[in-house]
């Protein structure tokens, strides 16, 4: 079973030997064992990689992203079909019932709120908590009154303070934007894995964007970065604070009444989701939660 994530911090050569990734720095040379490789992070863009190991990692599915000069992930490796049957699940894709889409947008959207309420009453911000409970109830097919959005604004200046904004280059929204990315890559592989195009979204639909699909099923996991970002309090967001960033994805968390690592969890709702839109049952949707407590709450949330 793969569990490592494997980081390149200083100039290397990475090459495929023996089903071991090699890598070679000056005089000293590392191999680990792919078996146990789950995601490769190229944080120095002066590395040089094979053609053969790009291959390997293809091939056994291991999740790669590739950093730009500042350490922050700018693009990933993704296979053309990673499934057998990839033009006929595009052509299911295209054809996804539009009514139906929108109802599962609006689940999902609750499902982020209620985690975000969830979040809030856990630090005793009751008020609050209770603001973005009503918001639950309120959703509409498809979000139109945007309660997703006025959840946001409460919840972002309530858990980071009311100066913080999204997108300020402060350390607290590039912790975020890091640890969003890392969830939206493991969305990528397992949403190509089963066949689909990242580029078909559900409600995003920017033509710019090679990722509507995962943008649009990753938006439940946003609090498990949120919770990390905000437990940390630091005040700079560097390469030791990214390399404990990927503790998170050893963590266990629950879905389905078991305890998983987040690339299961991710597995798991991604193919629940494809099974909900082709049966067209909302309850076929399976939700992570980060705490068997918080799924207690939701049960009760949703009675």
């Amino acid at each position: 079973m793969s569990f490592r994530t494997v980081v390149i911090e200083k100039r290397s050569k990475l090459d495929l030997r023996m089903g071991y990734l090699v890598i070679r720095r000056d005089d000293d040379t590392t191999r680990v064992f792919l078996d146990e490789v789950n995601t490769l992070i190229v944080e120095n863009p002066a590395c040089c990689v094979t053609g053969c190991l790009l291959v390997e990692l293809i091939k056994r599915k291991i999740k790669v992203i590739f950093c730009d000069e500042k350490h922050s992930p700018c693009s990933e490796l993704l296979p053309c079909y990673g499934h057998g049957e990839s033009s006929g699940k595009l052509r299911e894709q295209i054809q996804w019932d539009t009514d139906f889409c929108r109802l599962l947008w609006a689940e999902i959207v609750a499902e982020k709120i209620r985690n975000q309420a969830l979040f809030l009453a856990e630090k005793k911000m009751n008020r609050e908590s209770e603001m973005l409970m009503e918001y639950v109830q309120n959703i509409q097919s498809g979000d139109l009154s945007n309660r997703e959005g006025h959840a946001a604004k409460v919840y972002f200046n309530k858990i980071f303070g009311n100066s913080f904004r999204r997108g300020d280059g402060s350390a607290v929204d590039s912790a975020l934007n890091y640890g969003y990315s890392l969830i939206l890559s493991a969305f990528n592989r397992e949403i190509v894995a089963c066949g689909y195009s990242t580029q078909l979204g559900i409600t995003h639909h920017n033509t710019f964007n090679h990722f509507n699909l995962s943008c649009d099923l990753m938006e439940p996991f946003r609090i498990l970065i949120d919770r990390w970002v905000d437990s940390c309090r630091f005040l700079q967001f560097g390469t030791k604070e990214k390399h404990r960033m990927l503790e998170i994805f050893n963590q266990p968390f629950f879905i389905d009444g078991t305890q998983r690592r987040l690339d299961d969890c991710v597995l798991m709702y991604v193919r629940s989701i494809f099974k909900a839109i082709s049966l067209r049952k909302l309850s076929a949707v399976k939700f992570c939660s980060w705490h068997k407590r918080e799924l207690l709450l939701k049960q009760q949330c949703e009675k």
